[in-house]
């Protein structure tokens, strides 16, 4: 197995369904700003994206830094698309990468106007197969703050394991301690 993740190559597009997944580009800050920009009630008290209103200039900064992480495979952020309409509907990826045990987390939010369709739950699905196939992943892990039900029914969905939580683990985005839910999938249990 590489030991340098920087070598190794893999898909920066795939499909689910309904869903285009891809590496973000050159040019997705504004489309990830206008679904911030839509969203930001629903993210507030989840989010760290949704602390301050960001400008385009800034989302873009941050795309390109995401495609920069993803090319040197540091994080990997998946920009999600509508496979009819090519609209952007979200993002997730695989973040907090330990390549040495090819351990990932999933991450994932789904602008407020494409919520209650299953679209998170097809896309964590998407990433956890390309993962496994392409990552060749031992674990997964999605941690979501206790009180975020839609976060939590997307792990449950998905087929992962609450393991449990962690009791005040850290401050949620109102300042106040959260517990937060620890979901996995395990190589030769789970897949």
């Amino acid at each position: 197995m590489n030991n340098s993740p920087i070598l190794l190559s893999f898909s920066e597009e795939f499909q689910t369904d309904r869903l285009i997944i891809r590496a973000p580009r050159w040019g997705d800050g504004i489309l990830v700003n206008e679904a911030i920009q839509e969203s930001l009630n629903e993210f507030r008290p989840w989010l760290r994206i949704a602390r301050n209103i960001p400008s385009v200039e800034e989302s873009e900064a941050h795309v390109r830094k995401a495609r920069l992480n993803f090319l040197e495979r540091i994080d990997l952020v998946l920009h999600l698309f509508d496979k009819d309409t090519g609209n952007f509907i979200g993002s997730s990826g695989l973040h907090r990468l330990d390549w040495s045990i090819r351990k990932f987390e999933i991450g994932y939010w789904i602008r407020t106007s494409r919520t209650k369709e299953g679209l998170a739950t097809e896309a964590v699905k998407g990433i956890v197969t390309f993962a496994i196939n392409d990552l060749l992943a031992n674990r997964i892990e999605i941690r979501s703050n206790s009180r975020n039900e839609r976060s939590n029914r997307v792990a449950e969905r998905s087929g992962f394991t609450l393991e449990g939580t962690l009791r005040n683990m850290k401050l949620d985005e109102s300042g106040n301690l959260a517990d937060i839910n620890v979901f996995s999938k395990v190589r030769g249990i789970e897949y």
